[in-house]
C-alpha cells in the first residue's frame, strides 16, 4: 500500500552522517520511518526526536504524502563552550505515494515523545464487502 520514492535515501543518510552535511529545506536529510497495518488503517511513525511540533509540516498532494521537520539547534547561554554536538540539526524529510485505497483526507497525526504517528484509514470503496445475487423472478418483462 506504501511505497518508496527514493531507494537511495539510505545512501545519502550514510554521506551525510560521514561528511557532517546538515539538511536544508532544498536538500533535506532521511528521515527514519516504520509503516504497518492495523485493522483498517494503515499506521506510518517517523523519528523526528528534538523537534518541536510547530516545526513539522505535514502535506498530501494527490496521493504523494511529504513529511518535513527542522531541528534547530538548542539555544545556550553566552560564555558555553560547546565540547561536542552529533545530534544532526537542519532539515528532514520523507516523501510516501499512497496507494489509491487509502483515504488521504481522514489521516490524523499525533505527535509524542519524538515519534511523529500518522494513521491512514482505508478508504470504504477499499474495503471487503458482500454482494446480494438477485432472483431471476426479480426481472419484470415489458411486452408491447
Amino acid at each position: 500500500m506504501l511505497m518508496r520514492t527514493d531507494p537511495f535515501r539510505e545512501l545519502d543518510r550514510m554521506a551525510q552522517q560521514f561528511f557532517g552535511q546538515n539538511g536544508t529545506w532544498s536538500r533535506p536529510s532521511a528521515m527514519p520511518m516504520d509503516a504497518w497495518r492495523d485493522g483498517d488503517q494503515y499506521v506510518v511513525a517517523f523519528d523526528v526526536p528534538g523537534v518541536a511540533a510547530d516545526a513539522i509540516d505535514i502535506d498530501v498532494e494527490r496521493n504523494m504524502l511529504t513529511v518535513r521537520a527542522e531541528r534547530r539547534p538548542v539555544a545556550v547561554g553566552e560564555g558555553v563552550q560547546v565540547e561536542l554536538s552529533e545530534r544532526p540539526l537542519g532539515v528532514f524529510s520523507r516523501q510516501i505515494q499512497l496507494a489509491d485505497v487509502l483515504d488521504a483526507e481522514g489521516i490524523v497525526a499525533d505527535y509524542d515523545a519524538g515519534v511523529l504517528t500518522l494513521r491512514i484509514p482505508i478508504a470504504e470503496r477499499a474495503k471487503p464487502r458482500k454482494i446480494t445475487v438477485g432472483q431471476a423472478d426479480d426481472r419484470k418483462q415489458i411486452r408491447s
